[in-house]
């Protein structure tokens, strides 16, 4: 499940801590981590495929900021703001906005860029459908948190910052857990499917105090949205303690609320 080539006893206590946030959990679940510092990788069906929801906005982000540097130029104020409720708000007209300005081809340009090679983006203007992995979405979030030729250092500290700006409503999942001292970054998607089970994901990037690491959990055909975030959340303090075990977690448990039971909107109901 977990191997590192540096910190071996750390994997195998991560491992072992996600194995028991799962045990017994309903629904189908996917979980990826990445430990910069460690050379540290877990996967648990990590290329099984799910309808995206909202988290493929971190994509069209990356995709956006990568057309703007190819057209040499700073992002329009149009841009800053649809850009910033598409992530902060998961505002689906500011998100249909820009797949539409960055456009299906660049898009796919962009996931070939990145490296997110199962990754298939939704048809007939269905954002909230493309297909996605845990191990994609592992690699576009080290995109972010890691220098690279594809996003200059501003571009990535702008989608990070975004990412910390999500709307407290919208702050369950990986962030569960997060130690002192650690900046979370989060993207989430919620999304029942034919008026029952659920689609819940949440993707998230973590810095600070010499840390840098990335969890995905993805998950499926849960009763509920407050059931598929609990499973997240299970995996995501796993994750937290089992890497950092000296730190004390400054975030607690997500508290289900009424509103959590509606859809992200990403998809209409009747498709």
């Amino acid at each position: 499940m977990c191997s590192s080539s540096t910190s071996p006893t750390t994997a195998k206590r991560v491992g072992a801590a996600i194995a028991a946030a799962l045990r017994g959990r309903s629904g189908t679940e996917s979980v990826a981590v990445y430990d910069l510092k460690r050379k540290l990788w877990c996967g648990v069906a990590s290329g099984t495929h799910y309808d995206s929801a909202s988290t493929v906005k971190a994509t069209i982000l990356g995709a956006l900021l990568r057309k703007v540097l190819d057209e040499r130029r700073s992002m329009t104020s149009s841009e800053l703001s649809l850009a910033k409720s598409m992530i902060t708000k998961s505002d689906n007209a500011a998100t249909t906005k820009l797949w539409n300005h960055v456009g299906r081809t660049r898009m796919q340009r962009f996931l070939g860029q990145v490296g997110m090679t199962h990754t298939k983006l939704g048809s007939g203007g269905y954002w909230g459908l493309t297909q996605i992995t845990a191990r994609d979405e592992i690699v576009l979030l080290r995109k972010f948190t890691e220098p690279n030729k594809l996003l200059t250092d501003h571009a990535r500290k702008y989608a990070l910052g975004l990412m910390h700006q999500v709307i407290p409503s919208q702050r369950w999942g990986t962030p569960a857990g997060t130690p002192s001292g650690i900046t979370w970054h989060v993207k989430n998607g919620w999304l029942p499917r034919h008026n029952k089970y659920w689609r819940v994901h949440s993707i998230g990037a973590f810095t600070g105090s010499g840390q840098s690491y990335t969890i995905v959990v993805l998950t499926r055909d849960t009763p509920t949205m407050g059931y598929g975030v609990t499973t997240i959340e299970r995996v995501a303090r796993a994750v937290h303690h089992g890497l950092n075990p000296g730190l004390k977690s400054m975030t607690t448990d997500s508290v289900p609320v009424i509103p959590w039971e509606r859809s992200d909107g990403s998809v209409p109901a009747n498709v």
